[in-house]
């Protein structure tokens, strides 16, 4: 049959055309970033002749990009919007595991993989293209003075709860509510700092809290449709933590606001007692965890209780939150919708109001994508801003630490705690002082230019386009901000640069580990994965990089035009789970590539990004405006962000699940 093969072209294409057109999805479903790939359009009538090179199989011709000053970035520019719409078919169960095998087999496997670069126009857009600039290996910002307005500055050399204290003089003053007061006419989860009040005024304990925390999760586990928010916790320890924090404010000795306060970390960064398994069965045997991440490190020491590592999507390379090992992480606004991913289970604890806060690793819309599907903040802050020690280095220039809070509040106080740098690091690389927005300011900050590219903008569903659109009128509207319409070139040209990287950097970094593993341990979508990604070679990686200094050029430029890019979070809301995903994991190219369509930027641009909640769609699924900023613009991130929070926080919904920890009985 192999040597058939081998010298019968004409058979071998007739064997795998049935499968292609299936084939041509995978490189779109793997978060952080599903390609935009065109449908293959070979027939089995043109197949002799694709094989032996008369349709140009091995001619990939590549773009030659014109100059940046040459590119016309006004509202009427003639740079064309590439736009996704092949029609690929979701897959799943046995369907899956047909393609991991193909794409692993090691004759037509590699034949596949390059017709799908080529069909998929990696070889047009990237690695055959003409570039004049030299390559950026990591999206390392300088740093410029940029007037913010409204800020308070805070020593670098700080204490974690010394900043924490700035953060809180910060926020505006809000009525007490006491945890018994369920008279409120509309829904909002509690915050840090309701927490620090229940604690400093005795109306419940952390250990109270601790302990309706563990039985909540129980529930959750034995529902109907189980949750699945954890891939690990352990009681004991969290009961631990709460017992001191119980009796630091019984001695009136609290460490910071964030003392007693339920946080959970993605099971992608390093957390004690707890193994860091990546969302695998495997990777944590070979890569054992020693201790805390710096962040970890940080929120302990201003007293917040650890609660567990949080679930996600196996390695991060899904949008759906989907885990074939730890079970699917749902969405508490509806069970039997995503929670999204790879945050999947650090967004649902947060929308479930299990923790008011949870960190979570962006890569490529990992945090901001599930915080908008469950209807909570996501921020990811510009990089190099918190520290990765102690975080997995699958994508190290392309993933950071990132937010997940139910509030913008709670976010800037965790952003406080975990921000900064090291003392090892050499000061150059951040800004000298760190800045926090006044959000208890009577002056706004003024004159706000929103760049708003329309094609890409509305390039999402109804629902989303209507309700993002009204939010951003009534945010204008309301502080008197203007909106320029602009053209941001070579968005998916930026798509595939940007999963070429993380690919190639995913599977550099577990290259050792993978060739001992034996893949029967990984989930079959995560086994595409990692064949997919494996297909990148050097050149690819580096014409990337060339793609990734001409996109800072051309943001640059745009932010000459604007303070903040606005865009949808996400092109679709929470789609369904079905069954037949549960144990293999699915890929899905449709709601895959609309998930991730407004993601990019972010990271492999290095710019800081935050998603709010501004509306739900007809099923009651949430919607979230986003806000990509300039480099280290976090502050006026933080003021936007608070701003559209103010004008849409009436309207929030509770989540079909939701617990309340506050309450004492």
């Amino acid at each position: 049959m192999t040597v058939f093969i081998l010298y019968n072209p004409c058979y071998l294409h007739k064997l795998i055309i049935k499968y292609i057109y299936w084939l041509n999805t995978v490189v779109f479903l793997f978060n952080p970033l599903p390609c935009c790939i065109l449908a293959l359009t070979t027939t089995t009538h043109h197949s002799c002749k694709f094989f032996s090179g008369k349709m140009g199989l091995f001619k990939a011709a590549g773009v030659v990009y014109k100059p940046v000053e040459e590119i016309d970035l006004g509202p009427d520019s003639n740079e064309f919007y590439l736009k996704a719409n092949v029609k690929a078919p979701r897959m799943a169960g046995f369907l899956v595991k047909i393609f991991a095998w193909f794409l692993e087999s090691r004759i037509i496997g590699t034949l596949l993989l390059y017709i799908l670069k080529r069909n998929n126009l990696i070889h047009k857009l990237v690695s055959n293209a003409t570039l004049e600039e030299a390559p950026m290996f990591v999206p390392l910002h300088p740093f410029v003075d940029l007037n913010e307005q409204e800020v308070e500055q805070i020593d670098s050399d700080a204490s974690p709860a010394e900043r924490v204290q700035r953060a809180m003089n910060c926020l505006p003053l809000t009525l007490e509510k006491s945890v018994d007061d369920s008279n409120s006419s509309s829904f909002r989860r509690w915050t840090i700092a309701d927490y620090s009040r229940a604690y400093s005024s005795g109306e419940i304990t952390p250990r109270k809290v601790a302990e309706q925390f563990i039985n909540a999760v129980h529930e959750s586990s034995r529902a109907a449709l189980p949750m699945s928010f954890f891939i690990n916790y352990d009681a004991e320890d969290i009961l631990k933590q709460a017992t001191e924090s119980t009796l630091r404010y019984e001695r009136g000795d609290p460490i910071s606001a964030l003392d007693g306060v339920p946080i959970a970390i993605k099971d992608e960064i390093d957390c004690s007692p707890y193994p860091t398994t990546g969302g695998t069965k495997w990777l944590h045997k070979v890569r054992p965890c020693t201790g805390d991440a710096c962040c970890v490190m940080r929120l302990r020491s201003c007293g917040a209780i650890i609660v567990g590592k949080t679930n996600m999507h196996e390695l991060g390379a899904g949008t759906s939150g989907i885990n074939p090992h730890y079970g699917t992480t749902r969405n508490p606004y509806h069970p039997n919708k995503i929670a999204g991913g790879s945050s999947s289970g650090s967004a649902a604890v947060v929308s479930a109001g299990l923790c008011p806060a949870a960190l979570g690793v962006d890569g490529g819309g990992s945090v901001r994508m599930p915080a908008s599907l469950c209807g909570v903040i996501g921020f990811k802050p510009t990089f190099g801003r918190i520290p990765h020690t102690g975080v997995l280095p699958l994508n190290w220039t392309v993933g950071m630490v990132g937010i997940l809070a139910g509030t913008l509040e709670d976010a800037l106080i965790v952003y406080a705690a975990i921000s900064g740098q090291l003392p090892s690091h050499e000061p150059t690389i951040l800004p000298p002082k760190l800045l926090f927005p006044l959000l208890n300011s009577t002056n706004p900050i003024s004159e706000i230019k929103f760049a708003r590219y329309g094609e890409w903008f509305n390039d999402c569903s109804d629902e989303i386009r209507i309700c993002c659109s009204n939010a951003l009128h009534l945010l204008c509207e309301h502080y008197k901000w203007k909106t320029v319409e602009v053209t941001i070139p070579e968005i998916e040209s930026m798509r595939l640069a940007h999963y070429l990287t993380i690919g190639s950097e995913c599977t550099t970094s577990l290259s050792s580990a993978l060739e001992k593993l034996d893949f029967a341990e990984l989930g079959w979508d995560a086994r595409v994965a990692l064949r997919v990604y494996g297909a990148f070679n050097s050149k690819e990686y580096i014409k990337a990089q060339k793609m990734r200094n001409r996109q800072m050029q051309i943001h640059k430029n745009i932010f000459a035009k604007a303070d903040v890019i606005v865009a949808p979070t996400t092109g679709v809301t929470a789609y369904s789970i079905f069954d037949d995903a549960l144990k293999t994991g699915e890929l899905d190219y449709i709601n895959g590539a609309a998930l991730v369509r407004y993601q990019i930027a972010g990271n492999f641009l290095g710019l800081p990004a935050v998603t709010v909640p501004v509306g739900y769609d007809k099923e009651g699924l949430p919607i979230g405006l986003q806000f990509i900023g300039k480099p280290w613009s976090e502050p006026t991130l933080m003021h936007i962000a608070f701003a559209m929070q103010a004008l849409c926080i009436s309207h929030h919904r509770k989540p079909k699940v939701f617990y309340n920890l506050l309450h004492k009985n």
